[in-house]
C-alpha cells in the first residue's frame, strides 16, 4: 500500500466430504459451513472456487466495547448468507489505489472471507493448508474486500484463504491513561493486532469446516499487512496459530518502532484534549464519523504500540533472543519502495545535491553514507538510484531486511528473501504494493494497467512460489527456478523476481551495514 502519511510511510465443492454431514451440499444448492456461531451459505465463484464473505469473527466494537479486546461473535440460529463482504472499517480516503467492494464502512467491521478450492465429490477431501492475510494501508485504512487480495486464485491451488478486517486509526490503535487503568493487562493500543489475533484464533477453531488444517496456517501481508505478520510471530495472542509467514515490504524491526506506552498514553491523552473529549466517556460517546473526522482536522496518526501484553518488548529485541514464532519466513521488498524526490526534493540528481541531503540528513556521518549508497565516480542516474534506494530503505526496506536477517540468525528456520523489480506497465520502477497482484493471481481485478504476457507469466511464477510455501515451507517446486535460503550477514541469496526470476547475491550489503550503525545496532 502506499505509505501513510504519519510515517512516510497488500475445481468444483472444497472436500465436501471433510466437512461434517449437514455441511455437505449437492450442485445444486448454495455451499454450506458449520462454524461454532452457526451455519453459513456461501456461493461458488466464476473460476470453480467457493467464497464465504462477511463472516463476523468477534462482536462488533461499538458503544463500550469501542477500545477494548475483541468479544466473541454472538450465535446466530438458522443459515446465514454469507455472500456479500461485510463493512470496512472507518477510515479517511487516503490512498487513490484503493478499490473497495464492500457497500460501506462502519466500526462493525470485524468481518473475515474465506474462500476454498472445490474438488469433485468423490475426491476424498484432506486437511488443507490455509493462509490468512493482513491488507495494508499504514495502520490507517484498507479493507479485506480489495480486488488485489481476492482469495479465489489462491483457492484454486489448493489453499483456503481467508482476508481479514482489522480496526485502523483512532478505533485500532489509541492508547490513552483511563485505557491503560480499565485493561486487565494494565496495557491500550494494539486493538487492531488483537482483532488479527482473535480472526487467527477464529481460524484455529472454524477452518477445518472450510477443509483448512488448523495446524497449517501461513499468515501473510504487505505494507502494514506485513507489519502486522512481524507483530504476530511475537505476540503472546497468537502463539502456537502459526505455521509459516509471509512478509511483503514491512516490518517492526525498522526505522519506526512501537512507541513505548507511556508515550502512546500521552499523544492520546493529547488528542483527546484536543478534541475537547475530557474523559474516555466522552471518546467513547463520540459518533465514530465524528471522532474520524476529528483524527484528520488534528492532523493525528496512530500506530502500533509496545504495550507490555500484545507487544511484551520492543521486536527487536524479542526477535534477538529467538522469541519468535519459529517458523519458516518469506520476505522481502520491491525496488521502489521510496521515490528520489523523498532525499533529493526538487532538486537535480547531482553528487553535489545529494551530497547536501545526505549532509542534513547524517551530518557528521554523511560521508560514510556517500560511499554506502553512491560510491565514487557516479553519473546522474546513479544518483538517482542511490536517493531512490535511501528513501526506500528510511520508508520500509531496511526493516524488512532486518527482519528477515535476525529472523534467520535466531530461529533455526529456514527463510527465503525477495527483491521485487517488476515495474507494472508504464510505471517508472516497480513501486510500494506494485507486488501485490502478482503474488495472489490478481491481475485482472486491477484494471488501471495492460497487463501484458511476461506480467501473467512472472504472475504464474509468483503464486507457484508463494503457494509451494504456503504448502510446504519452501517456495520451490516442479518448473520453477531454484529459489536459494537466505543467510544472516552479507552476501545472502537473494531471489531477484522479475521476468526470469533467477537468484543473485544481496547488493545491498553495505547499504544496511550502514543503517545499522546509524541505528546503534550489532550482530
Amino acid at each position: 500500500m502506499n505509505r501513510p502519511a504519519h510515517l512516510l510511510f497488500a475445481a468444483s465443492a472444497l472436500a465436501l466430504a471433510s466437512l461434517p454431514a449437514a455441511a455437505q451440499t449437492s450442485p445444486a444448492k448454495a455451499p454450506r459451513a458449520i462454524t461454532a456461531s452457526g451455519v453459513v451459505e456461501g456461493a461458488m465463484e466464476p473460476s470453480g472456487v467457493t467464497s464465504y464473505k462477511g463472516i463476523p469473527y468477534a462482536a462488533p466494537p461499538v458503544g463500550d466495547l469501542r477500545w477494548r479486546a475483541p468479544q466473541p461473535a454472538a450465535k446466530w440460529r438458522g443459515v446465514r448468507a454469507a455472500t456479500q463482504f461485510g463493512p470496512r472499517p472507518m477510515q479517511l480516503p487516503l490512498f487513490a489505489d484503493m478499490v473497495f467492494r464492500s457497500d460501506t464502512s462502519s466500526e462493525d467491521s470485524l468481518y473475515l472471507n474465506v474462500w476454498t478450492p472445490v474438488p469433485p465429490p468423490k475426491v476424498k477431501a484432506s486437511k488443507l493448508p490455509v493462509l490468512v492475510y493482513f491488507y495494508g494501508g499504514g495502520f490507517a485504512a484498507g479493507d479485506s474486500s480489495e480486488p488485489r487480495y481476492d482469495g479465489a486464485a489462491m483457492a484454486a491451488k489448493g489453499i483456503v484463504t481467508v482476508t481479514v478486517n482489522y480496526r485502523l486509526n483512532v478505533f485500532g490503535f489509541l492508547a490513552h491513561p483511563e485505557l491503560t487503568a480499565e485493561s486487565p493487562h494494565k496495557a491500550s493500543g494494539n486493538y487492531g493486532l488483537m482483532d488479527q489475533a482473535a480472526a487467527l484464533q477464529w481460524v484455529n477453531k472454524n477452518i477445518a469446516a472450510f477443509g483448512g488444517d488448523p495446524a497449517r496456517v501461513t499468515i501473510a501481508g504487505e505494507s502494514a499487512g506485513s507489519f502486522s505478520v512481524s507483530a504476530q510471530m511475537i505476540s503472546p495472542l497468537a502463539k502456537g496459530l502459526i505455521a509459516g509467514a509471509i512478509g511483503e515490504s514491512g516490518s517492526l524491526l525498522g526505522l519506526f518502532a512501537p512507541q513505548k506506552l507511556a508515550d502512546g498514553e500521552r499523544a492520546g491523552a493529547a488528542f483527546a484534549a484536543k478534541i475537547g473529549a475530557p474523559n474516555l466517556a466522552a471518546l467513547r460517546a463520540m459518533p465514530a464519523q465524528q471522532l474520524l473526522d476529528a483524527m484528520s482536522n488534528a492532523r493525528t496518526g496512530f500506530f502500533v504500540i509496545e504495550d507490555g501484553y500484545v507487544l511484551p518488548r520492543a521486536p527487536d529485541l524479542l526477535y534477538a533472543a529467538g522469541q519468535q514464532a519459529r517458523v519458516p519466513l518469506l520476505a522481502g521488498w520491491n525496488s521502489h519502495e521510496g521515490s528520489a524526490k523523498q532525499v533529493l526534493g526538487e532538486n537535480e540528481p547531482t553528487v553535489e545535491n545529494f551530497t547536501s541531503a545526505l549532509q542534513k540528513l547524517y551530518g557528521d556521518q554523511a560521508d560514510t553514507a556517500r560511499q554506502a549508497y553512491l560510491g565514487d565516480g557516479a553519473s546522474a542516474n546513479d544518483v538517482t538510484a542511490a536517493a531512490v534506494n535511501l528513501a526506500s530503505d528510511r520508508f520500509i526496506s531496511y526493516g524488512t531486511w532486518n527482519w528477515i536477517d535476525s529472523h534467520a540468525r535466531n530461529s533455526g528456520k529456514p527463510v527465503w528473501r525477495y527483491l521485487y523489480t517488476r515495474a507494472r506497465p508504464g510505471d517508472p520502477g516497480a513501486s510500494h504494493s506494485a507486488e501485490i497482484e502478482y503474488a495472489l493471481g490478481n491481475l485482472d481485478g486491477n484494471k488501471t494497467y495492460a497487463w501484458t504476457l511476461d506480467d501473467r507469466v512472472l504472475s504464474q511464477q509468483m503464486q507457484g512460489y508463494f503457494a509451494n510455501f504456503i504448502k510446504t515451507g519452501n517456495p520451490n517446486g516442479a518448473g520453477l527456478p531454484n529459489w536459494q535460503k537466505a543467510q544472516p550477514g552479507a552476501g545472502s541469496p537473494v531471489m531477484l523476481l522479475d521476468v526470469a526470476p533467477h537468484t543473485i547475491a544481496a547488493p545491498d550489503d553495505a547499504r544496511f551495514q550502514f543503517q545499522d550503525a546509524v541505528a546503534g545496532k550489532k550482530r
